[in-house]
């Protein structure tokens, strides 16, 4: 009997302390949402994303300008290499590169920071959005 009892008060607080912690959840922040929107710009084609629906952001339009031309290099890197495949092998050193500066562009979103990324940032600024 002590058992039922001591599993019927395990069984009574827990249910309550869930509510507590749904009731205290808040939407998604503006601020997560330019976080999440930020990332997406430096996800190739996900970037068309963050420019529908954030381009108004000082802080997204930033990252999507730097996503945009990250996106137009390995655009262009796609359409080179498949009529030049003899240059395959410096194709994916600079397809490589790429990589690196959108994980680079990522870690400065995660920290709140509106960094040119070498080489890519100055292109950025030729962008209109």
């Amino acid at each position: 009997m002590d058992n039922a009892q001591s599993n019927m008060g395990m069984g009574n607080d827990a249910p309550n302390a869930n509510m507590s912690n749904n009731n205290s959840s808040s939407p998604i922040s503006k601020d997560d949402k330019n976080t999440v929107m930020g990332i997406l710009s430096y996800l190739g084609p996900l970037v068309i994303v963050s420019y529908l629906t954030t381009k108004d952001d000082p802080f997204v339009k930033f990252h999507i300008k730097q996503g945009l031309v990250l996106l137009t290099i390995e655009v262009a890197i796609f359409i080179l290499g498949s009529f030049m495949y003899q240059l395959w092998m410096i194709l994916n050193i600079v397809n490589l590169a790429m990589l690196v500066l959108s994980i680079v562009g990522i870690v400065n979103v995660t920290k709140g920071q509106e960094k040119e990324l070498p080489l890519v940032g100055a292109w950025a600024k030729h962008f209109n959005i």
